[in-house]
This record gives C-alpha cells, sequence and structure tokens, in this order.
C-alpha cells in the first residue's frame, strides 16, 4: 500500500532531521530523541517509521551513496577524456558545495569502519571504481590521459574535494572567509589539467 502524502512528508522530515543530528553529533553521539525533537514528532511517531536510529542512519547512507556516486556513474567513455575528468572534479566539488552535512555523515561513518555500509562499500562502491578506473586505464593507454594511476587518480579526485565539506570548519578558519570554496573550482581544474594532460 502506498504512503498517503502524510506518511511521505513525515519520512522525509525524519530523515532530513537524522542528517542534521548525524552529522552534528556523530552516530553514536545523536540519539532518537534529538531526531524526534528535530523533525517535529513524537518518538513513537518516529518509531512507526523507523524501528532504530541504525534504520535511519543506514537509510541515509544509502541515499547519500547512490547520489555521491553519481557523478561517477556520469563520466561518458564516448566523451573527451581529460574534459570528462574535469567534469568529474567539478561536479565531486559541487556536491561538497551543496551537500555538507551528507558528506560529514558519510565521513563519520568511514572514520567509525563504516559498521552499517561495509557491505555497500565492498560490492557496489567497488564495482563502480573498478569500472571506471579500468576506462581510466584504457584511455591512459591510448595516450588520451598522462600516465597516472586510475583507482589512485579516483581516490585523489574525492579527497581533493570533499575536504572542503569535511573540513569546512578547518578550511573557514584558514582562509578566514565565509566562502570556503571561491577559487577552488579554478584551483583545482588547472591542478588536474597539469596532471591528467597527455605530455603534460
Amino acid at each position: 500500500m502506498p504512503e498517503t502524502r502524510i506518511q511521505s512528508r513525515n519520512r522525509a522530515a525524519i530523515l532530513d532531521a537524522g542528517l542534521e543530528v548525524f552529522s552534528r553529533y556523530g552516530f553514536r553521539g545523536a540519539t532518537l530523541d534529538q531526531i524526534a525533537g528535530e523533525a517535529g514528532l513524537s518518538k513513537p511517531n518516529l518509531l512507526y517509521y523507523f524501528q532504530s536510529k541504525e534504520a535511519i542512519h543506514r537509510a541515509l547512507l544509502l541515499q547519500l551513496m547512490d547520489a555521491w556516486l553519481e557523478p561517477l556513474r556520469d563520466i561518458d567513455p564516448a566523451g573527451e577524456p581529460l574534459d570528462e575528468m574535469l567534469d568529474y572534479v567539478r561536479r565531486k566539488l559541487a556536491l561538497s558545495r551543496d551537500y555538507p552535512r551528507e558528506s560529514r555523515l558519510f565521513a563519520n561513518e568511514i572514520l567509525s569502519g563504516a559498521p552499517h555500509i561495509d557491505d555497500t562499500l565492498a560490492s557496489t562502491l567497488r564495482d563502480l571504481v573498478d569500472g571506471a578506473a579500468a576506462l581510466i586505464a584504457d584511455w591512459v593507454a591510448e595516450g588520451r590521459l598522462a600516465q597516472v594511476d586510475p583507482h589512485h587518480t579516483i581516490m585523489s579526485v574525492w579527497a581533493l574535494t570533499q575536504h572542503y565539506a569535511d573540513f569546512d570548519v578547518q578550511v573557514r578558519a584558514v582562509l578566514d572567509t565565509d566562502d570556503p570554496l571561491r577559487g577552488a573550482e579554478a584551483h583545482l581544474t588547472k591542478l588536474f589539467d597539469r596532471l591528467l594532460r597527455p605530455g603534460a
């Protein structure tokens, strides 16, 4: 039986509240009472939709993983390799700008040893990364990208883009700015252009 509009709204409110609470306090520090309060619902009402804190957390992580991996899926094998890779960098940076809470939620899960999504990391994520790495390896072999390690190139993109969301407080303090991403896209585009351009 499909959800009613109110049920859909409440479920979305719980997930948004969970995202806020988990990204602020981490999984261990978050409580169902905090999430219910943030969502504007009673705890029994929250438990009607999700049976536990773990269920909310896993739902958020799986939803996030799908969105987080979309830029990697969008790399076009028929496209110009350097353009595709630079677009990938820009899309990943945009995710850090637009979804910082989601990025921190994922980072906290990984730092905790990925207890709620280790199965997904070892299957869905690894399969997708292996596929993208194989494509990059083909482009390298064809001389259309510089001689780089495909897997480490992908992880370098993650590190250099997600840092802006995961370490937002640090970046703001060091740069003394309210816009920590100002200039980041131009800098990272230039950096990866130099790394990946054939003959560079």
